[in-house]
């Protein structure tokens, strides 16, 4: 007998399953939850409106009318700001029973551009706000109705959406698939350089990607210094005011910010910390941002060491994610253990962690400001640096249908780093029959949506005259 076959490690070691035993795995889940019946719409009744006004009653009342104005704009902009609508609905829906770490809003608007700490731009998903453990169909879902609407609401032809959204799903399947052949590590060190393979593109795709990463060049924190501060007379660097959008906050919270300065960079990375021991926090401001999130708290803080080098840091409250509070989506018990112990805004970290090919430095998180109530929960990150994103509106058809791809390549990498995977990977094989499922899914969807906007346009008296 070799020596090896008598120590505690062989006693207990059994082989870890293949990919061919998750793939298999993966396969049979089709026989209790059939492929087809993704399509299947939600059942029961619905109060969609009763789940937005439950949303807007913990928000900041007078940012309020600030939502209801942005979200009543479009068809598109409404679906931007109902995720937990639509965890509900799809609670209520067939499923596949596979979960995976989440997005939670993964619509075409939520992906885009940003720096990595090499200083190359990358493309990724850019909003984490919702995430959590959830179907991964929930995702695909969520992006693919996002195609249908922004196609329809730009009148492109009926074949060009069709073909964009069945096309994200077969895309996803393709990606999920490649990457389930790939090491678990080779995984993990997988992102996508923002201009890698641009040659390849067809003129129109070029063209909107070379015009998106001009345009996240320019979205400098430098550039936001300039815009949005000033010096006051001591030389301090100050927020410049525009109401309702930018507002100096209470000041209960500025005589205690520095307290939750202190607090966020324990959450910090050590190098980060150890970065911000040569800034100093010089103002902090509210900040209104996005559609889904206008009414939330987000503040803007602004720092500067002695040389007047400004840094700018955006802290945004975390609540309850929708897959958990609306799609009622039970969380693996080290994550249930882990949100309890760091709170909302650890697991908005955690989660843009995993999911993200590359991330913000700065990221950490705290509990917080607050005069309205109980202190809240929130993540911190540096603000804009080099973000930006692509105007699905103005993109060409050719456009249109390689960023939807682009998307859905980036879900599927996203959702590569989860434990199961490749379990996923088999249970959706090479698309076709789920990218069907999914695509009539998400069409009648469109339509729901599409009502629920008419709907809350009325309930808030957008449509009505005003004097």
């Amino acid at each position: 007998m070799s020596t090896t076959d008598a120590r505690p490690l062989a006693e207990t070691w059994s082989r870890p399953p293949s990919l061919q035993d998750h793939l298999a795995e993966g396969r049979a889940q089709r026989e209790s939850h059939p492929r087809e019946s993704l399509a299947s719409p939600p059942v029961g009744a619905r109060d969609p409106m009763g789940i937005l006004d439950r949303q807007d009653s913990t928000r900041v009342p007078e940012l309020v009318p600030v939502r209801t104005q942005r979200m009543a704009e479009s068809a598109f902009a409404f679906y931007r700001g109902t995720a937990a609508l639509m965890a509900a609905d799809l609670a209520r829906s067939p499923g596949s029973g596979l979960v995976v770490g989440s997005c939670g809003d993964a619509h075409v608007s939520n992906f885009g551009l940003f720096a990595s700490p090499q200083r190359t731009l990358v493309f990724d998903l850019n909003d984490f706000d919702e995430s959590a453990w959830a179907p991964w169909e929930w995702d695909v879902k969520r992006l693919v109705t996002s195609i249908v609407i922004a196609g329809q609401s730009t009148s492109r032809d009926e074949k060009v959406v069709r073909d964009a959204a069945l096309g994200a799903v077969r895309t996803y399947a393709r990606a999920l698939g490649n990457g389930a052949k790939r090491s678990p590590l080779k995984r993990y060190y997988d992102h996508f350089d923002a201009e890698a393979g641009s040659s390849s593109l067809d003129p129109e795709s070029a063209d909107a990607l070379h015009k998106a990463v001009k345009d996240a060049e320019k979205r400098t924190a430098a550039r936001a210094v300039r815009k949005l501060t000033t010096l006051d007379d001591s030389g301090r660097l100050v927020f410049s005011e525009i109401p309702p959008t930018m507002t100096h906050v209470d000041p209960r919270i500025e005589l205690r910010i520095n307290e939750f300065v202190e607090q966020y960079q324990q959450s910090a990375n050590i190098d980060i910390r150890v970065l911000l021991q040569k800034y100093h926090v010089t103002d902090i401001a509210r900040r209104v941002v996005g559609v889904g999130s206008v009414g939330t708290r987000c503040y803007l803080i602004s720092m500067a060491d002695g040389d007047g080098n400004a840094l700018l840091l955006q802290g945004k409250e975390a609540g309850r994610s929708v897959l958990i509070e609306y799609g009622e989506v039970e969380q693996p018990e080290g994550v249930a253990r882990y949100i309890e112990q760091a709170g909302e805004g650890g697991r908005v970290v955690a989660m843009q962690r995993i999911l993200q090919a590359v991330s913000d430095p700065f990221l950490g998180y705290l509990t917080g400001p607050s005069v309205d109530g109980p202190e809240r929960s929130f993540y911190v990150r540096q603000f804009h640096d080099k973000k930006g994103g692509f105007d699905v509106d103005a993109l060409e058809d050719a456009a249109f249908g390689w960023y939807a791809d682009a998307c859905a390549t980036t879900l599927a990498r996203a959702h590569g780093q989860s434990p199961n995977a490749s379990v996923v990977a088999g249970y959706v094989g090479g698309g076709r029959v789920a990218g069907e499922a999914i695509l009539e899914w998400s069409y009648a969807y469109a339509d729901l949506s599409r009502a629920d906007w008419q709907l809350f346009r009325r309930h808030r008296g957008v449509d009505q005259p005003t004097g």
